[in-house]
């Protein structure tokens, strides 16, 4: 999108962005913007606006101050002419297409008007010939009647005759006309009625291609089926028939036997009788013998009539089974021809699947082409938004106002009750996606925009993803400062601390450090090396303490007395250059992460804390945790001093709904009128009043070079979305709505010497 030329408008040089006035530029057709109205129509490339981004102030007189002032307005002026010229483009856009509408609308009503105008017209012709006539008898009766005046007449009749010809003659022609524009209008609709004849067709077609091949391939499973439920009683009636024929000849065998014994019987019989004769006097032992076998000879006949009967009715068993296995073969065959024709009519499925196929894939290639162009409007739509974050960024950079990052803690168990609905919704625009948060009290919606606005899904790694840029701006050589503001128990101390022991749940203090750590040790190969001081304080009833001091009895003492008791003093001082010391602060030189993890442990047992009814672990003071870079590069010589401010502010309550009452009641005080005085700073702030009334409280005044300084300065303002809870979210809103709008002036890097000594800088 950058870059396009609209309209055929022709790009001016860009030399008018940067300044140069002495081109005019005559008015174009394309709406007006904020951006012509003062250099004319400009159009921007990428290249354009990278240079606008990358440029950098020339001044020859680094000690002119007017001058920087000039040039830098100057180029504040160049950037907001780049923007508005994005959001002219967009409007533009809009505009054409509604002008591109309007005009077809309008051709329309054009073409029904002339034909219309030709009606009347032939019409009108109509008449004139009639009246024509007319006129033509009426001068043929005055030639005879008054034939004196021939000669003129004829003259006025010839006139006459040649008028009606030139008025036939445009008619014919208009006639013509009308007949082939009426041709063509047709031709078009019936090329129109054809195309989608042709298309509905189609689609009936490939309708029907794929309910028949649904159909083939129904019929081809259950063919299939049937053909395996055949083949498996086929492979049951060729066992049973095996098993059969096994049991025959086990018969036939045992027949054999049984008539081998008959004739060994037989035989027996004759020698016996023989022996009956000859041994008549062995004839009772003989005889009685004789009848055994013939008991048991009449028991081998019975066994083998049996077994006569036996194998008869095998014999008509195995005729049936050749009856059934000729039927089956007959249906195997039949079934075989069945399973040819769905083969062959699979066949021509499969071709006109194919075809289908052909089809799908050229509608697949269209679609994937659809979706290439979707990606890569989309991807100019991601790259636009980052385009116009980075100016956003800059300029905010410029102007030197306060970010404002917001943040919605989840629903609480027994929170989620509520029957009243969501009062907490976010809008889906283009402009306001990722940046809006809408709060709704008593029915009414108010709207709210910032840098950034974080759901209760959104995880503590994407938060810190978004203000790492900052954190490396310490390490650069700015003062930077991000503090966590809302009301209390909306999630400030685990946006800033995270919950202990769930290393996924780390907030930004313990991933800032790890951050900072990290690119020290990558940034030892390019020469730097950095020196690391903690120190970590709170302001308890507007009094300082030392949460690092080895001086135990005497803070606890304060702390349970809530006055300043006999311990030490510490005086907040600012110098010169706006740096701001807190006298007799320990200061602690770090070289790990684990160092700091256990002076931030240490800290978190000796800070202030308390239960409400609102809290369980309530803050009953603003915790300031501070950093200080001290950098050299041996190779370049090069020095930068930064300092990491990361303030867990107490959080601001009611005392009807905090129950406080004691000391409870006296920290609530303290907080409120702290957090106060914050209000009353910032309000003047955005006033740009004369005086700003930093020393009203100890937080104000140690905050000072962060609210009205050179530093880069960035709040998270934490929402509960309970139901009880939206008054409190609301006068958060709006108050952060205020802090966005302040400027506190233009973020500067510092590079001055090393300075390091027992006290330690804040902003």
């Amino acid at each position: 999108m950058v870059g396009t030329p609209i309209n055929g408008r022709a790009r001016p040089a860009f030399a008018v962005v940067n300044g140069g006035n002495d081109q005019q530029h005559g008015p174009s057709s394309d709406p007006p913007s904020n951006a012509g109205s003062d250099y004319g129509v400009i159009e921007f490339t990428r290249e354009d606006v990278e240079a606008l981004l990358n440029e950098k102030s020339k001044r020859k007189d680094r000690f002119n101050y007017k001058e920087r002032c000039e040039n830098m307005a100057d180029y504040i002026k160049r950037l907001k002419v780049c923007i508005r010229w994005f959001q002219d483009l967009e409007i533009s856009y809009s505009l054409e297409q509604e002008k591109l509408k309007s005009s077809l609308e309008l051709a329309q009503q054009k073409c029904m008007e002339i034909e219309l105008l030709l009606k009347i017209k032939e019409e009108e012709l109509n008449s004139i010939i009639v009246e024509m006539r007319r006129n033509c008898t009426s001068l043929q009766e005055k030639l005879i009647k008054e034939e004196t005046e021939r000669s003129v007449a004829t003259e006025s009749l010839v006139q006459e005759k040649e008028a009606r010809i030139n008025l036939e003659r445009s008619q014919t022609a208009l006639t013509e006309d009308l007949s082939r524009a009426q041709r063509e209008l047709e031709s078009s609709n019936q090329k129109i009625s054809s195309l989608n004849e042709m298309y509905k067709r189609l689609q009936d077609y490939i309708t029907s291609l794929q309910q028949y091949n649904g159909k083939l391939h129904s019929e081809l499973s259950t063919a299939e089926e049937e053909l395996k439920r055949v083949e498996k009683e086929k492979a049951t009636v060729v066992e049973s028939l095996t098993m059969l024929k096994g049991q025959l000849t086990l018969s036939m065998s045992s027949q054999e036997e049984t008539t081998k014994q008959k004739d060994a019987l037989t035989i027996e019989v004759t020698t016996l009788r023989g022996e009956l004769q000859q041994v008549r006097d062995d004839r009772d032992r003989q005889l009685s013998q004789v009848q055994t076998l013939t008991t048991e000879l009449a028991k081998f006949k019975d066994s083998s009539e049996k077994s006569g009967s036996e194998l008869g009715n095998l014999t008509i068993k195995t005729s049936e089974l050749e009856v059934k296995c000729t039927l089956q073969d007959s249906k195997i065959k039949a079934l075989q021809e069945q399973l040819e024709t769905a083969e062959k009519k699979l066949q021509v499925s499969d071709i006109s699947a194919i075809e289908t196929r052909i089809e799908f894939e050229g509608q697949q290639k269209l679609v994937n082409e659809l979706q290439r162009r979707l990606a890569d409007a989309e991807y100019k739509v991601i790259e636009g938004e980052k385009l116009r974050k980075s100016l956003h960024n800059t300029i905010l950079e410029l102007k030197g106002n306060i970010r404002v990052f917001c943040r919605v803690r989840p629903l609480l168990p027994d929170e989620g009750c509520s029957t009243e609905g969501k009062i907490i919704s976010y809008p889906t625009s283009m402009e306001a996606a990722g940046r809006g948060i809408e709060l709704t009290q008593s029915g009414q919606k108010h709207s709210f925009t910032f840098d950034k606005v974080f759901a209760p899904d959104a995880s503590q790694e994407e938060v810190f993803i978004e203000i790492s840029q900052l954190v490396q701006s310490a390490l650069d050589g700015y003062k930077v400062c991000i503090f966590a503001y809302g009301q209390t128990g909306s999630g400030k101390t685990y946006t800033m601390m995270g919950r202990p022991g769930q290393p996924e749940e780390k907030g930004l203090i313990p991933r800032s450090l790890e951050q900072i750590f990290q690119t020290r040790q990558a940034l030892q190969a390019q020469g730097w090396k950095y020196e690391l001081q903690v120190s970590m304080l709170e302001i308890y009833n507007e009094t300082i303490r030392d949460l690092l001091s080895t001086n135990k009895s005497s803070d606890a003492a304060r702390v349970e007395n809530g006055t300043p008791g006999s311990g030490k003093q510490y005086a907040i001082k600012h110098d010169a250059n706006k740096n701001t010391h807190v006298s007799d602060l320990t200061v602690v030189d770090v070289q790990s992460v684990k160092e700091v993890a256990f002076l931030l442990n240490q800290a978190a047992n000796s800070r202030s804390v308390g239960k409400t009814q609102m809290n369980e672990q309530s803050s009953r003071s603003h915790f300031v945790f501070t950093l200080r870079i001290y950098g050299v590069n041996e190779s370049t010589d090069q020095q930068v001093q930064g300092i990491l401010n990361l303030i867990d502010l107490a959080g601001s309550e009611r005392l009807s709904k905090s129950g406080s009452t004691g000391d409870r009641l006296k920290e609530t005080q303290a907080i409120n009128k702290s957090l106060s005085s914050l209000s009353d700073v910032i309000f003047a702030l955005a006033k740009k009043d004369d005086h700003i009334p930093f020393r009203n409280s100890k937080l104000t005044y140690l905050l000072q070079p962060c609210l009205g300084g050179d530093s880069k300065t960035l709040m998270f303002v934490n929402i509960s979305p309970d139901q009880s809870s939206t008054g409190e979210s609301l006068c958060s809103l709006r108050f952060a709505s205020r802090v966005n709008a302040c400027e506190i002036g233009t973020p500067r890097r510092h590079i001055n010497g090393r300075t390091f000594d027992s006290r330690l800088t804040y902003c």
